[in-house]
């Protein structure tokens, strides 16, 4: 008993830290046998996904629901430009350090063929936002769909709350009562399911570690560099110079903040971090209506972690073949692949999905991804963990902006 209550107190962080490690000894030591303990970190990752989805829901639906339609307009507008400007900073710094240091200049393609994903069209990312029926959306996982729902959900509760008629604001504090109740439940089992997050994560590094070996990493080195490179520039210029204008304590808010990107840094999956996410925010001070609406937003929408990958990738694509880009060519790669990612965020090998349909598209070798898949593991948690943070930030900076405007009023 002292020792579960022991592992049950102990930091957080130490615990993920000590999985992954461990999993990365027993990995490289077993080799490909430890894929055999793979199914414990598929557990993690499918109670995470268990719960995600809910959280998603029921979040925005409390968050909506707590907004009039000016303060939702003028705190989306707010997320939507903050959004635009780390995307772009995020895709600069990985382009910029990728011409710089020339990735992949010489290396060759493996023989390996890689099968020809499916590029969804803008026209089908957009009718995907409105679902055929309420129980697809939630089976199919649809996050832009529950997003849609929960939006609805929310003002139409909202709206039967404050109605003058007495009747309708019983049934509006009930649905009101209710969400808030079924949120509670599903972060109680969050904090169940985190006890059992080290075991997962070193199931997690020992499989791929052991899949993969340390060969496949050390002859992408300089690619996986760049990147790693990129993403520090991004949290120490990027990310802490906009808190430092926004006068929030950086201590304050990383020290909050930890669970959070750590927990998708080892998962590299947003949307399976979301709910930690939230917590983490709250911690950091930030207030619960901006928390509810952004969060989830921005694990749909906002990818600083892919842009940046996206932008080295392309780099790296282009060395590898030979291919000479103009600076048009690759904004137009950029713009493309960013819009692709909206379909795949949050999930665990996105970033390969979306490079996948780019190459295609500009009629690049397929088998470019085959390489960058060696690495993928260790590139995603960089990025996942960015991703995560950048929201968080945006919702600080946003709740910040909106408390002065508050106050001016």
């Amino acid at each position: 008993m002292s020792i579960w209550r022991k592992y049950k107190d102990s930091s957080f962080l130490l615990k993920m830290t000590a999985g992954f490690v461990l999993g990365i000894i027993v990995g490289v030591l077993w080799g490909p046998g430890a894929d055999v303990i793979k199914p414990f970190g598929t557990l993690l990752i499918k109670m995470l996904n268990l719960i995600a989805t809910p959280v998603v829901f029921l979040t925005v639906v409390l968050a909506v629901n707590q907004m009039n339609p000016k303060q939702l307009g003028r705190t989306g507008g707010k997320l939507v430009v903050y959004y635009g400007i780390t995307t772009a900073a995020a895709v600069l710094i990985g382009l910029g350090l990728a011409l710089w240091i020339n990735p992949g200049a010489s290396l060759s393609l493996p023989d390996v063929s890689v099968q020809k994903p499916e590029s969804p069209s803008v026209a089908n990312i957009l009718l995907s936002i409105v679902p055929d029926n309420i129980v697809t959306a939630f089976t199919s996982g649809n996050l832009m769909a529950i997003l849609f729902l929960a939006i609805i959900i929310g003002f139409t509760t909202s709206g039967m709350r404050f109605s003058t008629d007495e009747k309708m604001q019983r049934y509006g504090k009930s649905l009101h009562h209710i969400f808030d109740a079924a949120n509670e439940l599903f972060f109680r089992i969050l904090k169940g399911i985190l006890l059992y997050a080290p075991i997962g994560i070193f199931a997690i590094a020992a499989s791929s570690f052991g899949a993969q070996g340390w060969d496949t990493f050390k002859s992408l080195f300089k690619f996986t560099a760049v990147f790693y490179l990129g993403i520090v520039i991004l949290w120490v210029v990027v990310y802490s110079g906009i808190l430092k204008m926004f006068k929030i304590s950086l201590r304050k808010f990383f020290g909050s903040t930890k669970e959070a990107f750590t927990t998708a840094f080892f998962t590299s999956s947003s949307i399976a971090t979301l709910p930690v996410a939230i917590e983490g925010a709250k911690k950091a001070g930030i207030s619960d209506r901006i928390v509810n609406f952004s969060l989830p937003l921005g694990a749909v929408f906002n990818s600083d972690g892919g842009a940046l990958r996206m932008g080295a990738s392309i780099v790296f694509a282009a060395n590898v073949s030979g291919a000479n880009f103009s600076v048009t060519d690759f904004i137009t790669i950029i713009l493309v692949g960013t819009l692709l990612s909206i379909g795949t965020a949050g999930v665990p090998a996105a970033g390969l999905v979306t490079l996948s349909a780019v190459l295609t598209m500009f009629n690049l070798p397929l088998e470019i991804v085959a390489l960058i898949a060696g690495v993928d593991a260790i590139i995603g948690m960089a990025g996942t963990a960015s991703n995560v943070i950048g929201d968080i930030v945006g919702a600080a900076v946003v709740d910040q902006s909106e408390k002065k405007h508050n106050s001016k009023v």
